[in-house]
């Protein structure tokens, strides 16, 4: 199986690391427009080589996009005008409605499985690539209606040989879950990081960080140019999100300001439920004998 690979920092270069270990890439194709991380990555053993972007698209099985979501609207199109008819793109962008709507028509869009991977780190590059990133994490397929069955099967054996479960939903309602579960977590990072900044004594704080900061605020370390687009593109599900999280924060913030321990009580025992619900079978998974099959809450 010849893959090639547009974007070789975290996603990218660790989908290569799996995909060539578990057999299913015997050859690796790679393409990058920052030249040190292309070189990196040869170093690395990510990919056998780089080629120019319209060489690597030809003559391929299936063309992998991992790039930032705002780059991947203008390389999608093009590689569809470029691919052969056997060929299978996917991307593995974090928000897909806009994405998919700006190939609707194209005369190619059945070569085309919109895909995201629910899993990474705040890290970037080729030197970010880990061993076994995907392995039990959530694979999302999105509209395979729209998608050739050909196609649909080799991202879902891609998918299953990193030792992802599959999902399938439509775009609007990945947009609408990963608002939640994924940008909410990094905005309220984000956000925290420069509450925390803003503090005159911020250094004697700092001092003070231990576990339960850093690992909340790790998010905020995350890269803008992946995470400016991603907020631009789902802009309304992500506000819908954050409106509820400011809803309850105040509400934490009144009942410590009202001086009503029992609620704040509540509240806290509430929201520790949510261990069974991370730790247990969730109950939104509905699986057959082949996959999993629907994984959407409203």
């Amino acid at each position: 199986m010849k893959v090639t690979i547009i974007g070789l920092g975290l996603i990218g270069g660790s989908m290569a690391k799996d995909l060539r270990s578990s057999g299913f890439a015997t050859e690796l194709i790679g393409v990058d427009t920052n030249e040190d991380h292309a070189a990196k990555a040869v170093e690395l053993g990510l990919v056998d080589r780089v080629l120019p972007f319209e060489e690597a698209v030809k003559n391929t099985d299936l063309v992998l996009i991992a790039i930032p979501v705002d780059k991947t609207l203008i390389i999608l199109p093009k590689v569809l005008d470029l691919i052969d008819g056997g060929t299978t793109v996917t991307d593995m962008g974090s928000t897909k409605k806009m994405l998919v709507a700006s190939v609707a028509d194209h005369k190619r869009r059945k070569n085309f499985v919109p895909a995201h991977p629910m899993s990474g780190t705040e890290n970037s590059g080729p030197t970010a690539a880990l061993d076994g990133l995907f392995r039990g994490k959530m694979a999302i397929v999105c509209d395979q209606e729209n998608s050739g069955p050909q196609h649909i099967a080799l991202v879902e054996k891609m998918f299953q040989n990193l030792g992802m479960d599959i999902a399938y939903m439509t775009a609007d309602e990945q947009d609408h879950s990963t608002a939640f579960v994924s940008h909410l977590p990094h905005a309220a990072a984000f956000a925290l990081a420069n509450a925390v900044q803003v503090k005159e004594d911020r250094n004697i704080i700092f001092d003070l960080a231990s576990g339960g900061f850093r690992s909340t605020v790790r998010l905020a370390k995350s890269s803008g140019t992946m995470w400016h687009p991603i907020f631009q593109q789902n802009r309304s599900y992500v506000v819908e999100a954050l409106n509820t999280y400011i809803k309850h924060l105040k509400e934490f913030r009144d009942c410590m300001k009202d001086e009503d321990d029992e609620k704040l009580w509540g509240l806290i025992e509430n929201a520790n439920k949510i261990r069974a619900i991370l730790e247990g079978e969730n109950p939104h998974l509905v699986k057959n004998e082949e996959t999993i099959t629907k994984f959407y809450t409203k």
